[in-house]
């Protein structure tokens, strides 16, 4: 796997001093991806990044594959000042749920989200938590009766928005043939059917995700296992991974997410060269600030667009 070194000789200690900046000027950046110099752009070590980019460019986009977590990620945080919804708010705010089963899945999120992003809480103590959040969450959507024939009609008439430069990023993966693993603690079902109706479901994507289980009336009667939360995004809850096997020959991989949980979405990729991290820092930033940029080689503060990525993409499918 790619380990970035930085070497130092007497002419050039200041421009390292510069690099360990994480706000400082990239111009060296710049020359090549200019994305990387927009001001919501953080990296602790640029000169990693930049050799990662490099790499994945050297060994071409047949070496290439992108896992993708999707809410908050490929989708929006906010826009106008209002947050955007999730897939499972997407279901929670519809005019198919009771006032009462909106009232109660309000009450779980006001209880449990600031337990998901708390920087003070270990893995060990919030997953067992996020269990039940999903499950009590779940079993009040079960009681709704919510018909799958609506699901279109629901995403349809909520506020779901995509992160700008989406078509960019969708078509040129799929114009390169490079596969595109989505990894959502969402509803599997809602987010397939925001990526359809922006017309950008390509051959390309594979998704794994929390999905609806309907009856043979087309009534919503649980969700199929495993259960996948924020927390428990790997091997854990991949029954096998004959995804990663038949991709066995994918050693460069872009990841992009918007939690801790997100970064163990590569687990199960065997023989790994290069793997570059880009997250996406939605919320309380300068609180998560440094975890991220501990974990992430990019982090994106408060950036509702692809431009990063898009251009890192450009960069790569472009011909030397």
């Amino acid at each position: 796997m790619y380990t970035g070194i930085i070497c130092v000789s007497p002419g050039n200690v200041h421009e390292v001093l510069e690099m360990a900046d994480s706000r400082q000027p990239r111009s060296y950046l710049k020359r090549w991806i200019v994305e990387l110099d927009k001001t919501t752009v953080r990296m602790k070590n640029p000169d990693h990044v930049r050799g990662i980019i490099s790499s994945i460019k050297k060994d071409g986009v047949n070496k290439l594959q992108v896992i993708s977590d999707f809410d908050m990620t490929l989708s929006r945080f906010g826009w106008n000042g209002r947050r955007c919804p999730t897939s499972h708010n997407i279901l929670d705010n519809s005019q198919v749920i009771t006032e009462e089963g909106k009232k109660q899945l309000k009450d779980l999120l006001h209880y449990y989200y600031p337990i998901e992003i708390d920087p003070n809480r270990t893995l060990e103590e919030k997953c067992p938590l996020m269990v039940e959040w999903w499950t009590r969450a779940h079993d009040l959507l079960s009681q709704q009766k919510i018909l799958k024939g609506d699901i279109a009609q629901i995403v349809k008439e909520s506020e779901v928005m995509l992160r700008d430069g989406f078509n960019e990023f969708f078509d040129q993966l799929h114009k390169n043939n490079v596969p595109l693993f989505i990894f959502s603690a969402g509803v599997g079902d809602i987010l397939e059917e925001i990526i359809r109706q922006a017309n950008v479901f390509h051959p390309n994507i594979n998704v794994v995700s929390n999905y609806m289980d309907f009856d043979d009336d087309g009534i919503l009667r649980g969700f199929k296992r495993p259960l996948i939360h924020t927390y428990n995004k790997n091997n854990t809850v991949l029954n096998n991974t004959e995804y990663f096997q038949q991709l066995s020959t994918k050693t460069s991989i872009i990841l992009l997410g918007d939690s801790m949980g997100d970064l163990t979405m590569s687990d199960g990729v065997t023989n790994v060269k290069n793997i570059l991290k880009i997250g996406f820092l939605n919320d309380k930033v300068e609180e998560h600030r440094g975890k991220y940029l501990e974990s992430y080689d990019i982090v994106l503060e408060r950036d509702e667009t692809l431009d990063v990525v898009n251009g890192i993409l450009r960069y790569t499918f472009t011909e030397t």
